[in-house]
């Protein structure tokens, strides 16, 4: 029970992270299976890009697996905290979370294709709790005056939108166009409002509290994932595609120039680090499929820096939570109905209403110094 009044929906940014590096993996993998020089330097290189997608693959499933049956366990017996994660303006969002892991998964799963009949009905089976969280946040967002986005809007409410994408990516793949186009718009148009509301607020900097700012690579998660999605729905990396791969690289860029911002949340490991890992793993896949349609140095450059920078950034982060299990759950002594591992926001004090003594009291300062 103690651990499971600890345990919440942001521990899947864990599973996430390994089951994208190992679609990373696969897509490089395939890439190079392409490639005349790579096809000539016989079949050790090409086994051993297959072990390290097979070894990530299967240590993902394990780890989602894990969690996931820990988070049903803390749904029968923990209900109480569920309630207050889903009323929590962070906790919310991370409900996204799983779903996108087991997509993610389902797609670099090394042995089965998008036309296979359990690739169509495990996708059904993580989409569909997707559009139903959709439906109801972004209904929230517009019709409930406590949960407007103007008043909620925080970098990880992105994950919304990537759930969108994600699903719609995968949609794709089986060629299922109506499909695709119907997440994707429904993400796009979300995403549009949302970051602008999102710039219009400081990026949410009043919102979140330090240790939760290396969400703020979300910001470049969901464009690069979005690029990713156009591609798989037009069959090319055009234009649009192209134009959310700069958008996310400058993000990119215009964070990692900010690294003090990040001081605060480096003090102490938590698995809030955890969102360092699978926006840049996003950023790198975008940039495979750039370099696949613009030959050249540069786009090779890229995608070598973002792909060796996306597995040391996962190796560091292993080796941390192995280092730190302790640190993984953290122990407080807080009422566990209280939601006592998310931040809760403190937003700051209201100007505390003047009584009708004090009205008079300093109306009566007033006059006498207007009389002196």
């Amino acid at each position: 029970m103690s651990i499971l009044t600890r345990f919440h929906a942001g521990y899947f940014r864990i599973s996430l992270s390994l089951g994208l590096q190992a679609l990373l993996w696969k897509v490089l993998l395939q890439l190079h299976s392409k490639d005349a020089a790579f096809q000539g330097s016989g079949t050790k290189p090409k086994a051993l890009y297959a072990t390290i997608v097979a070894v990530l693959w299967w240590f993902s499933v394990v780890v989602q697996v894990v969690l996931s049956l820990l988070y049903a366990l803390k749904c029968f017996l923990c209900f109480n905290t569920i309630k207050a994660e889903f009323m929590h303006h962070v906790g919310v969002n991370y409900l996204f979370a799983p779903w996108i892991s087991w997509l993610f998964i389902l797609e670099s799963a090394p042995f089965v294709t998008p036309n296979h009949i359990c690739f169509v009905v495990f996708w059904w089976v993580f989409a569909v709790p997707v559009v139903v969280l959709d439906v109801k946040i972004y209904g929230q967002w517009f019709t409930k005056g406590k949960r407007f986005l103007t008043a909620v809007a925080n970098p990880t409410s992105q994950l919304s939108v990537v759930g969108n994408l994600v699903g719609a990516r995968a949609a794709a793949k089986m060629r299922w166009q109506e499909v695709a186009l119907f997440l994707f718009s429904l993400g796009m148009v979300h995403y549009l409002v949302l970051f602008v509301t999102l710039y219009q607020r400081v990026a949410g900097g009043h919102v979140l509290p330090a240790m939760l700012r290396p969400v703020f690579f979300l910001f470049f998660a969901a464009p690069g994932v979005a690029s990713l999605a156009w591609f798989s729905i037009s069959g090319s990396f055009d234009t649009a595609s192209k134009m959310l791969f700069f958008l996310s690289l400058f993000m990119f860029a215009s964070l990692i120039c900010r690294p003090f911002m990040f001081k605060k949340a480096m003090e102490r490991y938590n698995v809030a680090w955890w969102a360092y890992s699978y926006p840049i793993t996003m950023l790198a896949l975008a940039s495979t499929r750039y370099e696949e349609q613009v030959k050249g140095g540069v786009p090779r450059a890229i995608r070598l820096a973002l792909s060796i920078l996306s597995v040391l950034v996962l190796i560091t982060l292993l080796i941390f939570t192995a280092a730190n299990p302790k640190l993984l759950l953290p122990d407080h002594h807080h009422d566990h109905d209280n939601l006592r591992r998310l931040p809760i926001t403190h937003c700051p004090k209201p100007t505390p209403t003047p009584t009708p003594t004090a009205t008079a009291t300093a109306l009566q300062k007033d006059t006498n110094v207007e009389g002196t």
